[in-house]
């Protein structure tokens, strides 16, 4: 079996708790994940079966659409609702709508975050959630993150007995963004201890919502022999690339991973970015250019060696 499965994960559930349920369901080892999402966040959770594994990384290179909730009144360890409050500031009075609109559109474009300590990322080869767990503390590299559409979607929803103003929002964004952090730093900007406090992930790697499946279908499709109708093929992993169609002379040099001049491939100038080669309608390699050699590209990815 191989393929590409939107997978719509579940609350309560990591993503390796997915990959290792949907091992048992589909009979096969050799399964992963494109985009960690947190326990407390349900959504579309691509998930690469076989060969298609090959293709991780272009996954969660790719854009990601989240709706979600934004809280102002208090922030938390984890920055969403899961964690202990440690900043309280009632809001006592209405913000405008206006000001909140203006705020969001001023992430627009690339941004700055530093990730929150509850993060998988990596400092001096522990993972920031390890040193949170141990209530050690430690420095936190910032690192850039695209956000392509910020957008309140609600009314404000404004509680003065709890001194809570929240409002749901989407955000397009792209890989590496903390949606958490971009809901405490919108509150920061207003003045506000802020937290996330709601998350669904509705499309990721070009899967959406609608084409979602939960492991319960999948089990139910598995036993039912209709899984494979729920499979995107691998080539819809490496639709980011431009797609060169290769001969059978050329196909014969490419499954050997050699490298080529860029006119085999009938290209009229050198690309400046990494190509997806196909050959019969399959895609087979992925192909860079080569700084070491003028006018030459040399595979970054062999995905097939025999069609």
């Amino acid at each position: 079996m191989e393929g590409l499965l939107p997978l719509w994960k579940e609350r309560g559930m990591t993503s390796h708790d997915c990959v290792f349920k949907l091992r048992k369901i589909l009979h096969t080892k050799k399964i992963g994940h494109g985009g960690t999402l947190d326990p407390d966040v349900d959504g579309v959770l691509p998930i690469c079966i076989g060969k298609a594994t090959k293709v991780i990384e272009y996954l969660t290179d790719s854009g990601k659409t989240y709706q979600g909730e934004i809280t102002l009144g208090f922030s938390t360890t984890t920055e969403d609702k899961s964690g202990e409050v440690v900043e309280k500031q009632a809001v006592t009075e209405r913000i405008s709508e206006k000001k909140i609109d203006q705020i969001m559109d001023s992430f627009l474009g690339e941004i700055t975050q530093i990730p929150p300590m509850y993060s998988a990322v990596k400092v001096n080869g522990k993972r920031l959630y390890e040193y949170a767990r141990n209530n050690e503390t430690v420095e936190r590299p910032s690192r850039k993150a695209q956000i392509y559409r910020f957008e309140r979607t609600s009314e404000l929803n404004w509680d003065q007995e709890k001194g809570l103003l929240s409002w749901r929002f989407e955000v397009d964004c792209g890989k590496g963004t903390y949606v958490r952090t971009l809901a405490v730093d919108t509150g920061k900007k207003l003045g506000f201890p802020a937290h996330m406090s709601d998350l669904t992930r509705t499309a990721s790697a070009g899967m959406n919502q609608k084409q979602a499946i939960t492991l319960a279908q999948v089990a139910e499709y598995m036993e039912n022999g209709t899984i494979s109708e729920y499979l995107l093929p691998i080539e819809a992993g490496v639709e980011k690339f431009p797609r060169v169609d290769i001969s059978e002379a050329v196909w014969q040099k490419v499954k050997n991973g050699m490298r080529l001049d860029y006119n085999v491939f009938g290209l009229p100038t050198m690309p400046d970015q990494e190509i997806a080669l196909f050959y019969q309608n399959q895609v087979v390699s992925i192909y860079q250019p080569n700084p070491k050699e003028k006018d030459k590209l040399k595979p970054s990815k062999v995905l097939r060696n025999e069609v």
